[in-house]
């Protein structure tokens, strides 16, 4: 399980790779000088890595530097010059006086690279330079007493991770336990191999090549101005570069991995990391790797617990979700009798604790389950989860149950779900409505729409069906409609018509709104009026929430509809009522955001390309006016009498080239300062955006949230009124019900454990909800939303908002409470 990177631009040796590093050391007794220019390339790779923040190649290269200081090649005393380098670039980062400690993320990610080459290299450190190694791990553990422990907030995968109960340990301090219960078993791990032992004696006989000094990048400069905020941008900097690689997530009982050593865990971790890292991409090689590592013990619980660590990683996953969706599918096809039964255990675990999980991973947990069933044929016991139905409509276990059947109803159809769901046939109150769009004017159901306006729908169908262009239908709403029935039967008619006839299918619905988007957009030039469109979308695909995404999507795509007239459709009563029952508003939502932070984006990607060719075409231009002046300053002989410059053709060839370089570079410089434009444009869009969607979470939450002069955090709010919802729940018929032997239906369906979901009235429930959204969006958007900080602050955050919305704005943001 060893990795290394020859060139900056290949991995030569990886996991898999039919060259070892034992062989690189057999290889060194034999050709000296090709491994002391694998040594050589591989101190290249390691400075460009280190100089660039490249963090896996700083991870592998280390492993890698280690295991050859076990083959011989490299000496011991030049691995531990390279640890000393990097403890002494964190110390110095995280000093208050000296240093830069809004950077530690980068220090604790040098110390992580020292601590975790220990388990493949410690003993032959500990063997060969005892005192060099001891001074190491001085120096780390003089280093942990000085930095800051590094807090989870806002990036735990369970709420009650903030309760501010004991402080856990962070990643660091974890990893530093075990290198010490490592250290004090004599540096024995049985999950690392050791192929180097079989061949010792040869490998004695080789020459230890010697490693050069390498060199950290310098800090970034502490800002003019020290305040919170500017701390917190650059720590929000530091943490996007230098990413903790995982957070353990504890699904299953420990008993289930009571027989690993503290080390053994970690290293299991780092092979599974690795073959994650190595095979994206290739999903079936991935599997393969994963169930062949070379360990002793069985691993399947906790090669689950690190694949779905990985899937909910917040703020993001290293890799798209359907990577990690597809490596459990073909697990589960590579190990049929054991990972089948383990992945499902780890989903009952996290339906059991669905009420504290952090939102985005509720989202992400949703997306993954429906989508893994439908490769698996929609089979799951759902009949232990019957239950939910007794439970209020509000519960975070029955909304998951509804939210992953409403999924399935995208990846199939509703019958084929209606019929998974066989074994507990009460659950299909949880389906999504089967009816299609709800047209106001098909003239059925009791409608009880005007017989003119039916007409003037069928009239404007007909249009439409003859193929009439947009502006010749715009002539005919101007003078036959709007005069006489106004904007909202108007409105009403035109676009429930245009999305009845692209209801056929996505091509069509496309289709409509390039041919017939510019009649919606005169009808909706303002703000106003397109939040009456989008109500009609809503109203049209009420029972369908995936098409109301998509259309509402590519109309803002087409620019019918602006992100701030979604914002504001989101926030309006019939959606806010649904903010904790359903995830159709959010993910609204989430599309208009998301959509804007990729305009600016691809404007950036733009841009920074544009910059490139910019500084090429100057060059281009640059020589070409060289050549050019080169030639006219030469002497030639013109009809033997010495002429200024060379031949006339050369030079007028030369001066076509210098002006077409020049007018290439002022094309450059004008294509650059448009999208410089534009990008401008798009971020005072993006500040105003931002401040329409909290000014929205602070007027609606403050509505519903208890008095802020209260003592009231999120734990608080879910025991909130805790003992009369107990009393209305022995109160309801449906919640008493008992079986024949006694017992309560709720509590046989769940194992005998009691839902603290039912403790949790529907507005703290929604509060709940809400709040968890609020720091969701204030994470994944962090990169935005920090260069707005100082107004959002002055504007939005003011000291009379709620402290519980302040503390999920800057729980996103990662910013600490000591540090505000």
């Amino acid at each position: 399980m060893f990795g290394t990177i020859a060139s900056q631009d290949s991995l030569v040796w990886n996991i898999g790779s039919n060259i070892s590093l034992s062989q690189i050391g057999l290889l060194n007794l034999e050709d000296e000088d090709f491994v002391k220019k694998i040594v050589e390339n591989t101190q290249d790779s390691f400075q460009d890595a280190l100089d660039s923040g490249k963090c896996d190649i700083i991870r592998i290269l280390m492993r890698f530097l280690t295991v050859l200081m076990c083959s011989k090649v490299i000496q011991p005393a030049s691995l531990v010059v390279v640890f000393e380098t990097l403890l002494s670039s964190a110390a110095i980062t995280v000093d208050e006086e000296k240093g830069n400690p809004s950077w530690q993320a980068r220090a604790d990610f040098y110390v992580i690279c020292i601590l975790s080459c220990l388990p493949w290299g410690g003993a032959e450190l500990a063997e060969q330079v005892p005192e060099e190694i001891e001074r190491v791990l001085v120096g780390i553990q003089a280093y942990l007493s000085i930095r800051r422990h590094t807090s989870n907030s806002g990036l735990s995968f369970f709420e009650d991770g903030e309760s501010g109960g004991d402080i856990e340990k962070d990643f660091l301090e974890d990893l530093w336990e075990r290198i010490q219960v490592l250290s004090n078993n004599g540096w024995k791990v049985e999950s690392v191999p050791r192929p180097h032992l079989s061949f010792e004696a040869q490998l004695v006989g080789g020459k230890s090549h010697e490693f050069g000094p390498i060199s950290c990048p310098e800090q970034p400069e502490l800002p003019s101005t020290i305040s919170a905020v500017a701390y917190g941008k650059q720590k929000h900097e530091a943490e996007l570069k230098y990413p903790q690689r995982t957070r353990r997530l504890n699904i299953f009982p420990a008993s289930k991995t009571e027989d690993l050593q503290p080390i053994d865990r970690f290293v299991v971790e780092e092979y599974l990391l690795d073959v994650l890292l190595f095979f994206n991409g290739c999903r079936k090689e991935c599997a393969s790797f994963m169930v062949g590592l070379p360990v002793p013990f069985r691993y399947e619980y906790l090669m689950a617990e690190t694949i779905f660590s990985q899937l909910l990683l917040l703020p993001h996953p290293p890799f798209k979700p359907i990577y990690y969706t597809l490596v459990i599918m073909d697990l589960c096809k590579a190990l049929p009798g054991a990972f089948p039964a383990v992945v499902a255990g780890a989903v009952r675990a996290l339906f059991d604790k669905i009420a504290d999980l952090d939102m985005e991973c509720r989202t992400r947990l949703i997306l993954w389950f429906s989508h893994h069933l439908s490769n698996f044929q929609f089979i799951w016991p759902w009949d232990e989860w019957a239950y939910v139905l007794d439970l209020p409509r509000w519960a975070p276990q029955r909304v998951f149950v509804q939210e992953v059947l409403e999924r399935e109803v995208r990846l199939s159809y509703w019958d084929k779900i209606k019929q998974s769901i066989e074994n507990a046939p009460a659950l299909e109150e949880l389906l999504p409505p089967k009816g299609g769009p709800n047209f106001k004017y098909s003239g059925v159901d009791g409608q009880g729409k005007t017989e003119q306006e039916q007409a003037l729908s069928a009239e404007l169908s007909n249009k439409v069906k003859g193929r009439q262009s947009a502006r010749e239908i715009i002539v005919w709403i101007e003078e036959s409609i709007y005069p006489i029935h106004g904007l909202e039967v108007t409105l009403s008619v035109v676009v429930q018509t245009l999305l009845d006839i692209g209801s056929k299918s996505f091509t069509h619905l496309i289709t409509i709104l390039e041919r017939y988007g510019q009649v919606m957009a005169k009808l909706c030039s303002d703000q106003d009026k397109q939040v009456m469109l989008i109500a009609e979308v809503g109203s049209y695909w009420k029972n369908n929430a995936q098409m109301t995404a998509i259309t509402i999507d590519r109309m803002m795509s087409c620019r019918l509809v602006s992100n701030l007239a979604i914002v504001r459709w989101v926030f309006s009563p019939e959606n806010i009522e649904q903010f904790h029952l359903s995830d159709c508003p959010w993910e609204v939502l989430r599309n208009a955001v998301s959509k804007t932070y990729n305009r600016i984006t691809d404007l950036r990607k733009e841009i920074s390309s544009l910059k490139k060719g910019v500084i090429s075409a100057e060059e281009a231009a640059s020589k070409a006016k060289a050549d050019l002046e080169a030639a006219e300053s030469k002497l030639s002989l013109v009809e033997g009498e010495p002429v200024l410059g060379e031949n006339p053709a050369k030079l007028k060839h030369l001066k076509s080239v210098a002006e077409k370089a020049k007018e290439e570079e002022e094309s450059m410089h004008d294509s650059l300062e448009a999208k410089e434009a534009l990008l401008a444009r798009a971020l005072d869009e993006n500040e105003v955006l931002f401040l329409s969607l909290y000014k929205n979470f602070c007027t609606v939450l403050m509505e519903h949230l208890p008095d802020a002069s209260s003592d009231v955090t999120l734990q608080s709010l879910k025991s909130i009124h805790g003992d009369s919802m107990a009393v209305d729940l022995e109160e309801s018929s449906t919640m008493e019900v008992d079986d024949e032997n006694g017992i309560p239906k709720k509590s046989q369906s769940n194992g005998g454990k009691a839902s603290n979901t039912c403790n949790v009235k529907e507005k703290e429930q929604w509060c709940l909800s809400t709040l968890g959204y609020v720091k969701a969006f204030s994470r994944q958007y962090a990169s935005e939303i920090w260069p707005h900080i100082e107004k959002l602050d002055a504007e939005v955050f003011t000291e009379d908002v709620h402290p519980l919305l302040r503390k999920a704005v800057y729980s996103g943001l990662r910013q600490m409470s000591n540090e505000l």
